[in-house]
Order: structure tokens, then C-alpha cells, then sequence
């Protein structure tokens, strides 16, 4: 990790909150705020790489609506625990 910490988690918890649509917005913050302080250095760097994928599909997994990628799978399985509510159900 090449930025300290505490500049990480602030950044990270920066781009949870400005996302491009609001479900995601509301459910990637939460999750940021709830669990990065307690996150590894590689979990982290795994939450910093989910970051950089596309929103729609962000929220596709995290609901369910098509396969994760398995790098991703135990991370947005932790993130979707914490969507319930926000995630509309599958039909």
C-alpha cells in the first residue's frame, strides 16, 4: 500500500458515497462506513479495486441479478448482507 492507512479508508469512504447512481450511493457507504477500519490491507486494496468497476454492475451482484466475478464474490456477498432494503428484491 503505497498511501498511509487513514488516507485510504478516507479516500475509500470519499468514493463510497459519490457514486453515479444513488442505490449504490446508500449501500456502498454504509458498508464503508461499517467495515473499512476493520478491513485487512488486502481486503482494502480488494474494496479499491470494486471501486473502479461499473456501478450497474456493481449492483447486479450485490443483487443477485448476475454472476460475480469469483475475485469479488466473498466481498460483495459481505457488501449485499448490508443492502437488504436498499437491493430491489429479484423476480
Amino acid at each position: 500500500m503505497s498511501e498511509p492507512r487513514d488516507v485510504m479508508i478516507k479516500r475509500l469512504r470519499m468514493r463510497s458515497m459519490r457514486r453515479g447512481i444513488k442505490e449504490m450511493d446508500l449501500i456502498l457507504s454504509d458498508f464503508a462506513e461499517r467495515h473499512l477500519a476493520d478491513m485487512t490491507d488486502a481486503g482494502l486494496t480488494l474494496y479499491d479495486a470494486l471501486l473502479e468497476e461499473n456501478d450497474h454492475d456493481i449492483y447486479g451482484w450485490v443483487a443477485g441479478q448476475f454472476p460475480t466475478p469469483a475475485q469479488y464474490l466473498t466481498l460483495v456477498t459481505q457488501i449485499a448482507v448490508g443492502a437488504k432494503g436498499i437491493v430491489a428484491p429479484q423476480q
